[in-house]
């Protein structure tokens, strides 16, 4: 689990493309210090697994469910990425509860300076937008945001100066893609609340048996 706090921003070294995954090789400082092949790090906000660590670098694999729900199909190499290790069991909840599980790709469709502040207006598919309310958290890159406003096919989000200077949203231009992963404590209580058709009882009052009564 993570909590979408970046920790730093790496750069991509290298990236082994196959036919459906890839392989990303990574350099970072901060979030190397204390890692071990088999942990997780949110790279734009995707959990990976860490498979193998060089020096100054970490690698990890890009499997087919990933490439198709999230961006990092169009990282090369020289790109800056979000960093963030999962949290530890006694560390500081900064953000909100991020899975590390991108739900889908969102679209920049507007930025634009508020006093100190900067706007970022992004377009989603509806899917996506259902779990995304007002003054609510969404996670963009990995990065833990309030929901300012939203829209019929877009939301937006104020970011502060020290946000945008210390992740990847100060590169970030009209028409870049984006790895959204909302909320998910509004999953589990849709999924509470709206069980299964399957699951539920099938009535025996059908139009057949309404008109024979003289409905």
């Amino acid at each position: 689990m993570f909590t979408g706090i970046v920790e730093e921003t790496g750069t991509v070294e290298r990236i082994q493309r196959e036919t459906h995954s890839a392989v990303l090789t990574i350099r970072a400082e901060k979030v190397l210090e204390d890692t071990k092949i088999g942990d997780s790090i949110a790279v734009n906000g995707v959990c990976l697994t860490v498979t193998s660590l060089l020096p100054g670098c970490f690698c990890a694999d890009v499997m087919h469910e990933t490439v198709e729900r999230s961006a990092l199909i169009g990282l090369k190499s020289g790109s800056h990425v979000n960093l963030e290790r999962a949290m530890p069991a006694n560390g500081r909840f900064g953000g909100h509860i991020v899975a590390g599980h991108v739900d889908g790709v969102g679209k920049i469709t507007g930025i634009r300076r508020d006093d100190t502040a900067v706007w970022y207006e992004m377009q989603a598919q509806p899917y996506v937008l259902r779990y995304i309310v007002e003054k609510g958290s969404v996670t963009v890159d990995g990065i833990s945001l309030t929901v300012a406003r939203t829209g019929k096919d877009s939301f937006s989000i104020s970011a502060i100066p020290h946000t945008v200077g210390h992740t990847v949203l100060k590169e970030r231009r009209e028409g870049d893609l984006v790895n959204l992963e909302t909320d998910i404590i509004g999953k589990y209580v849709e999924k509470l609340l709206a069980p299964s058709v399957s699951a539920q009882p099938k009535s025996g009052i059908t139009e057949e048996f309404l008109a024979r009564y003289g409905f």
